[in-house]
């Protein structure tokens, strides 16, 4: 509790929120593909002094004085970085993924050019070239899809570089749940003459224990957050490989000056601290036993949710991820699971699934990730029951039809959501999740976090 004291304190009510999102932490299942649990080390990184000093520039060239210590952090992040990764270069400064991503464009595009990425109801990024991000407002974005069976389609993607051209080609998604096929897209790409950026921030940590297909050798430029199945902080990174410095030997500085001083003022050195610490955590032997578990997990997440009678994109998995396709129930039913689930203390999130025949916000599936849960020490048969609750409460709510009508949809939502609270079926499944989370406790030995 000690660790609570200075801000109870200071400021009550945002001591009690933490308070409360701590209690939410402890007590329910976070199955968000992109969230996961840091270190008691990666937290401490955080937490620390280094939040209090300014350093503008990269180490040895900073525009403040007294960064010795900064500097020192820093080249043990990009040092970890090059080593996990495979790479030749890396920078470690980007706030967070979208912004990593934007000095990409930055870096190799002008206003106007051509890009490609994969669609974003496909399972791709907004920052890919989407109409409604500005890299799909400041750039031509053409839009690659996948296969009715849920798999890239490699022909289009083929056909559409060709017809079109384009300067940069984005391999990654946020809601693809099969390996990558990184070779052929560097083969895509070469044969354009694009640059190939994969954006693996939801399998780094697959990437760096072996559990998932390197980019390095087919990509000329990798971007990633730094946390997800990296298990560090909230931040992101640009590396740069051998093929990309082939292509373009002023590559790497064209990457930095687009970071700083192009988009971003002063990094969060107590960030680079934590993404250092979560580096050298991830080179450990230990980390890639943890790496496999988390695909373990999710393929038997994906067994059981079928072996129960839920439908699944592509029938697997090879990563972290589970797609969850609910169109044998009705269109747009992934917003009653998700808030049904809550009040369970399972936490997922509601997405689109490829071909959906309802809209982003009003989505037809689910999506959900093992790389908490498998944080906190849970294996395969913790899944099969993951499952069936999930399963039971799908059963449960998705019957219920969502209105056509707008003004009809809020009104519903708003009683659904209100009339789950006293649901007995998620009541009762909200009491197992608790005591299974007893079980796996999130930090042993922390006090009010264990």
């Amino acid at each position: 509790m000690a660790m609570m004291d200075d801000i109870e304190k200071s400021d009550s009510e945002i001591s009690t929120a933490i308070k409360s999102e701590i209690k939410r932490q402890k007590e329910g299942l976070e199955l968000i593909p992109s969230e996961n649990y840091v270190s008691k080390a990666v937290l401490q990184a955080m937490g620390s002094i280094l939040t209090n000093k300014y350093s503008e520039g990269y180490a040895g060239k900073r525009y403040y004085g007294g960064n010795r210590n900064i500097d020192t952090i820093e080249s043990l992040a990009i040092a970890r970085a090059k080593k996990a990764f495979n790479v030749e270069h890396a920078n470690v400064q980007p706030y967070s993924g979208s912004p990593a991503n934007f000095a990409v464009y930055c870096a190799v595009c002008k206003y106007g050019d051509v890009i490609m990425g994969q669609n974003l109801p496909d399972g791709g990024h907004l920052t890919h070239g989407w109409k409604t991000s500005m890299t799909g407002q400041l750039f031509k974005s053409v839009s690659y899809h996948v296969k009715p069976d849920g798999y890239l389609d490699i022909e289009e993607i083929r056909k559409l570089a060709i017809e079109n051209k384009p300067k940069l080609i984005w391999v990654g998604a946020t809601a693809y749940v099969r390996e990558f096929p990184f070779e052929e897209l560097g083969k895509i790409a070469d044969e354009v003459g694009a640059y190939l950026a994969a954006d693996i921030a939801h399998i780094s940590g697959l990437v760096i224990a072996g559990v998932h297909k390197s980019p390095s050798p087919y990509a000329h430029i990798i971007t990633t957050t730094t946390h997800k199945t990296l298990r560090g902080p909230r931040g992101g990174m640009i590396m740069v490989t051998r093929k990309g410095i082939e292509k373009d030997s002023e590559l790497p500085q064209k990457i930095d000056r687009a970071i700083f001083p192009g988009l971003q003022g002063g990094p969060h050195d107590h960030t680079t601290a934590a993404i250092a610490v979560a580096l050298g955590e991830s080179l450990r032997p230990e980390f890639k036993v943890y790496a496999q578990q988390i695909v373990k997990n999710a393929k038997a997440l994906g067994q059981s949710l079928m072996d129960n009678g839920i439908k699944i994109v592509t029938n697997g998995t090879d990563n972290h991820m589970v797609l969850v396709d609910l169109t044998p129930f009705g269109k747009g039913k992934g917003v009653l699971l998700q808030d049904a689930m809550d009040e369970a203390n399972l936490t997922a999130n509601k997405n689109t699934i490829p071909n959906d025949p309802s809209s982003p916000f009003y989505p037809s599936g689910l999506r959900l990730g093992t790389p908490a849960i498998t944080t906190r020490g849970m294996k395969e048969e913790e899944m099969k029951l993951i499952g069936k609750w999930i399963a039971g409460i799908a059963k449960e709510v998705c019957g219920n039809e969502l209105p056509e009508d707008k003004e009809q949809r809020n009104a519903f939502l708003k009683k659904f959501k209100d009339d789950i609270k006293s649901n007995q079926k998620v009541l009762a499944t909200r009491k197992e999740v608790i005591e299974l989370c007893r079980k796996f406790p999130l930090y042993p030995g922390m006090g009010i976090l264990g």
